[in-house]
Order: C-alpha cells, then structure tokens, then sequence
C-alpha cells in the first residue's frame, strides 16, 4: 500500500509561528525532502528532528525524484517542505505532486505561513478577489508586458520580489498601473525587521529609493485593483490633459507627458492618444 505525502508549510521567519502538527509530521515521516537541505538543515536542527533530509528542487535529477517516489510506493511517509512558507507557492515541486497523485499516492496540506496570504491579510485592501503574480520576470520589458495584462484587472495584485530589483519593479509598476494607485509594502515579515509601508506606487518608489535598508530582505508588495473612485477620477483626469497635450505634442510624449502628470497609467493614454491621431475614414 502506497504512503503519504504531506506538503507541510514551515516559517517565513519567527520560529515560533511553526504549528504543532507540522512538527509532528516532520518529526514522523520517513523522509523530509527539501529546497535547500543546509537551510532546512538549520530549521530540524532547532526543533531537535532528526529525519533523513534530501533535495528536491527544480534541478532535482529524474534519480532523485525516483528514489522520493519509491519510498511513496513501499507505504513510507514523505514530507515536503520549501525554504520558508507554503511549499510550491512561487517554489518548485509541482512535478512530483502530480507523478504522485497519478499513482494514486495520497497527498496531504499540513497548512500554515504564507508570505502571500500574511501579507494580504494586513494591506487593508480588498481581499474577496486577489491575484497572485508570484516573482515578475527580471527584464524590464517582460516586467512591464506582464503588469500591462492585469493594469486593468480589479482585483488586488500581489507580487513577491528580491531585493536588488525591488526599485527597478516598483518603477515599472507605477509607469504601467499609475503612480497614484494605492500599494502595500511588507518586508521582512515576522523577522526582526520586519517593515510595513502604505502609500501611493509613487510614494514607494521615493521611500524606498531614498532608503536602503528597505532594498533588502524578502518583499511581498500588494497593489490595489483597478476600478475604484480614485483610479476613475485619475482615468478622467488622465483623458483630459491627454487631448490637451495632443495639440502640441506627438502621440507617444503626449500619453507619457500626461502619466507623469496625472498618475495615469502610460500605456492605456498612449492607446488612446493612437485611437484619437488615427485619421478619420471619410463618409
């Protein structure tokens, strides 16, 4: 009879928000398989567990994997767990849940932190719909063509990011969504530095470019929806000093000119400004 595999969420940072049953699963399984083994290493140290660790990661040979499958197979329980939070949330492993549940190999959630969720819970926006972007790709281009496919969504955007392209990101995000749209900065979360900023998408960006110490750590930035009173009175605005702009300007300095004064977003005014140059068909 085939066993278990428990995917068990573990800290994203204070030790003591490690749930009892997590420990008790760590502490039985027959095998903890994980992202980093020296990082968990540390983590089963501290709680004194002494289960067999091994790798399993989006590099993980097909060898590796097999020999996670096979103790599966012999009726043996496996724990999964990732560096820090809720295992394959923006984390590889997704594979071997699905080989597993092909084999009809029982999977189970031992639930618990989760950078996205804590983050959300505490943004004091609204949470009955989200998004989930997980990391935005590290290229400037790809960055802004991804926020441009959800710019218009309504839901609140969550995005994780790493600390050397946190300002390069926040730029791209107040270009692309409008600098006025209200965001939610989390830092370090339940660590020792932990930090928590509320602004404007352009706020952010002067806070944190004049402030090193908030380039650091692990970052969640949750980001309004579009569609509130705010971000209509901003769209109207926006029109306006676009089709003032568009006597005197060309059509891409016009929508850019009429973003950064407005908080616009550039790209819905650049369409509208070609929308508005295209010649007329004639009647």
């Amino acid at each position: 009879m085939s066993g278990s595999l428990f995917v068990v969420a573990t800290p994203i940072g204070n030790l003591g928000d490690m749930v009892p049953r997590a420990l008790e699963i760590l502490q039985s399984a027959d095998l903890v398989c994980a992202e980093d083994t020296r990082h968990s290493g540390r983590l089963l140290q501290h709680f004194g567990i002494r289960t067999p660790l091994v790798a399993h990661h989006e590099h993980s040979s097909a060898t590796e994997q097999e020999r996670i499958l096979q103790t599966l197979r012999e009726g043996g329980t496996v724990a999964l767990i990732s560096d820090a939070g809720t295992p394959l949330i923006s984390d590889p492993g997704f594979d071997l849940i699905r080989t597993a549940r092909r084999e009809g190999i029982t999977v189970i959630p031992v639930p618990g932190a989760c950078a996205a969720i804590a983050a959300l819970s505490v943004a004091g926006m609204a949470t009955d719909r989200f998004i989930f972007e997980g990391f935005l790709p590290a290229k400037s281009a790809a960055r802004r063509s991804r926020l441009e496919a959800v710019a218009t969504e309504r839901a609140s955007l969550v995005f994780y990011e790493s600390p050397h392209r946190i300002l390069d990101s926040l730029q791209d995000m107040a270009a692309v969504l409008g600098g006025t749209r209200e965001a939610f900065f989390a830092r370090e979360m339940t660590k020792a530095y932990e930090t928590y900023l509320f602004d404007t998408l352009d706020g952010l960006c002067d806070r944190v470019a004049s402030d090193s110490d908030q380039q650091r750590g692990e970052i969640v930035v949750v980001v309004s929806g579009a569609g509130g009173a705010a971000d209509e009175a901003v769209e109207r605005e926006g029109e306006r000093v676009l089709h003032l702009l568009l006597g005197d300007l060309p059509v891409k300095r016009a929508a850019a000119l009429a973003a950064r004064i407005t908080g616009d977003s550039k790209n819905r005014l650049y369409q509208l400004a070609l929308q508005a140059d295209r010649p007329k068909p004639h009647t």
